[in-house]
């Protein structure tokens, strides 16, 4: 092979993790017949076509997304899951590597790389040399992406990427809600978002949730409640923070059922210490003893998995407290007794 220039060689290979493409050897004196060379004796890897790996190795992390991004070419952005991973909002999973390109990119998505069958491999799992590339289009591209290193998509633009490709409109506001929490990307600025780049789909259900989020729902755990005990069975909507004062000092109730002043509290903040919590949750138990207020409280597990039988307790203290039903049971519950 010719005498490669040391300083440009590794200064490529120390920015892209090891990972090189063949335009870029070309440039600094490899030629081709070198480069298939170290490929078919297994000295490199060849991952997609045009972007080498110059070990033999498995790839890191950060060689896999180096690979994708120098595939795709020139202002391609890490997106979607692979994005979220890099914020540190989901953990890192063992599927392709998702990026957003112009319109008029040609790269296209790509298959897991495999070991050609004549190269030895070390194990099973050493056998694929990368996950693969999902490929997105964007004509917003002037204004999505953030100066990273790698570079991806903003937080915001990320949450809403998750949200468009969830396959139903619950799962959407599901995973918008979850996402806008993990990312720590607040109301306003999911809003200016939503309104700059407009949705395609979901944006009704965007909208609604967005403002369920402005009226006070702050979790996962609070939003759930909202769909699948308030609004699916037809319970009245609580008020939502609802302030309380301890001692002078003022802490907030999840829900209050202001007609007859019944709190249900949600179990789901695990931002707080187990002292906070305990703390928080002393003080507002003794408040609303004093008052003789009615309160329930339910956990992630309740809410999610026996909606019906929290909207049953939620409406046999209402109704014993004074309100006027005028509540029904939702499909859950219809398939649920059908069954039974």
């Amino acid at each position: 092979m010719r005498t490669r220039p040391a300083g440009t060689w590794q200064r490529l290979l120390d920015a892209q993790h090891g990972i090189i493409t063949t335009k870029q050897m070309y440039e600094i004196g490899v030629n081709k017949d070198s480069i298939n060379h170290c490929v078919e004796n297994g000295q490199w890897l060849r991952v997609f076509r045009g972007v080498i790996s110059v070990t033999n190795g498995p790839l890191t992390r950060e060689m896999q997304l180096s690979a994708a991004l120098l595939y795709a070419g020139r202002g391609a952005l890490l997106s979607h899951t692979t994005a979220a991973e890099e914020w540190g909002w989901q953990r890192v999973g063992s599927g392709p590597v998702h990026l957003t390109v112009p319109y008029g990119c040609s790269a296209t998505s790509q298959p897991p790389t495999l070991r050609h069958a004549k190269q030895n491999c070390t194990s099973e799992s050493n056998a694929q040399i990368h996950p693969g590339v999902v490929v997105h289009r964007s004509r917003a591209m002037s204004h999505i992406g953030v100066e990273t290193n790698p570079s991806r998509t903003s937080t915001a633009d990320t949450v809403l990427d998750l949200v468009v490709a969830e396959s139903t409109s619950r799962q959407a506001t599901i995973t918008l809600v979850s996402a806008m929490s993990s990312g720590g990307v607040n109301v306003a600025a999911m809003t200016r978002k939503v309104d700059a780049r407009r949705p395609m789909r979901y944006l009704k259900p965007i909208r609604h949730t967005l403002a369920l989020m402005r009226d006070g729902v702050h979790s996962a755990l609070e939003h759930r409640y909202v769909l699948d005990v308030e609004q699916a069975h037809g319970l009245p909507a609580g008020q939502r923070q609802a302030p309380v004062f301890v001692d002078g000092r003022q802490l907030f109730e999840d829900i209050r059922y202001a007609i007859c002043d019944l709190i249900v509290r949600l179990d789901g903040q695990a931002f707080h210490s187990a002292k906070q919590r305990r703390f928080r949750d002393r003080r507002r138990d003794n408040a609303a003893e004093l008052r003789n207020l009615p309160r329930l409280m339910y956990g992630w597990h309740e809410v999610t998995e026996d909606p019906c039988g929290v909207y049953r307790e939620v409406r046999e203290v209402l109704v014993r407290e004074g309100w006027r039903d005028s509540s029904y049971p939702c499909e859950r519950c219809i398939l649920v007794s059908g069954n039974s």
